[in-house]
């Protein structure tokens, strides 16, 4: 029987591998839609004895299907951003507590404690919306942080620019996490010298403003918030895991999280680290959906397992994750 408790304890990579494979079995046996894209594969599941045999179901099954390896009722949806007429994606989730794991035991794992820090959010694009899952795990954040500052700033950035200045006059660790194209509209008319900041963003300028690449974006906002390097989350409504960047765009994951990097010409082969392609993620914490799947996103991975986001595939839909074509 699979166990999430296992999941979140994986400690190193001969684990993980365990764990992945098992979690196939379990998937391929009870996700409908996987087994039917395994099945079509010709892939002989009793063969597949490593990770790099496991076949990832295209992102965009979620979009089209409902995902599911369990008859368990469904707890909340979460759905993709995206313009008027777009087919949004919708992830169907029968244990959110499985994501509430994930994102909290992830943020201890790259920053410590929750209730050490201040939580502030500019995060317009996805307020004004329902079903987002990062808006579920910031509104988690803020409450578990059980600081009085913590909370939601819409479009009020002169009362964003106060709090901060306040935070900073008592140095209080602070993480800011914000929408691209709002951060860069806050340091547009506010300087803040706060160097001990974390600005976390979390990609997309929504139409709002021109797409920009990472340096250009990171060297903007480095400079109006004061602070030595910009952090990112890499994560999307099909995920239930986020990985994290500290900066210069390289991206961690948590230990029940791996990247790894396909063939753009054979979708079905992948490629060495420090090559690039695309980007399959594993994520364990997906155990009631698909922990497999094929992203649209192009990058590479680092020898040290670390990865970076280099774009997107040409005809691959604009969405809110973390995504700067490079």
């Amino acid at each position: 029987m699979l166990l999430t408790e296992d999941i979140f304890s994986i400690h190193n990579d001969d684990e993980f591998s365990a764990h992945a494979l098992s979690v196939f079995n379990h998937q391929v046996t009870h996700c409908e839609i996987y087994r039917q894209y395994v099945h079509h594969l010709k892939v002989d599941v009793a063969e597949v004895k490593c990770l790099e045999e496991i076949p990832f179901l295209p992102i965009s099954f979620f979009k089209t299907h409902s995902i599911l390896s369990n008859k368990l009722p469904v707890e909340i949806t979460f759905s993709s951003s995206g313009t008027t007429g777009m087919i949004q994606s919708s992830h169907h989730v029968t244990n959110v507590k499985v994501y509430e794991q994930s994102y909290l035991q992830a943020f201890v794992q790259f920053y410590g404690n929750i209730r050490n820090y201040c939580f502030l959010a500019l995060l317009p694009s996805y307020q004004q919306r329902s079903g987002s899952s990062l808006i579920y795990m910031v509104n988690d954040l803020i409450e578990k942080s059980n600081h009085p500052e913590s909370g939601y700033f819409l479009y009020n950035h002169d009362d964003l620019y106060q709090t901060l200045f306040a935070l900073k006059k008592k140095n209080q660790p602070t993480v800011l996490i914000g929408v691209t194209y709002a951060l860069l509209d806050f340091i547009e008319n506010y300087d803040i010298d706060f160097p001990d900041l974390i600005v976390m963003e979390t990609g997309g300028m929504k139409g709002k403003r021109k797409e920009m690449v990472r340096e250009e974006l990171h060297a903007q906002l480095t400079q109006g918030f004061g602070v030595p390097a910009i952090h990112s989350e890499y994560g999307m409504t099909e995920l239930l895991s986020q990985a994290y960047s500290l900066g210069d765009g390289v991206f961690n994951c948590p230990k029940w999280m791996k990247v790894l990097i396909r063939d753009t010409n054979d979708p079905l082969s992948l490629v060495q680290n420090g090559k690039t392609g695309g980007i399959n993620v594993i994520d364990l914490a997906n155990i009631n959906s698909c922990s497999f799947l094929a992203t649209q996103d192009l990058g590479r991975v680092n020898s040290d397992g670390s990865f970076e986001v280099l774009g997107r595939f040409d005809n691959a839909d604009i969405r809110g994750c973390n995504l700067l074509v490079q």
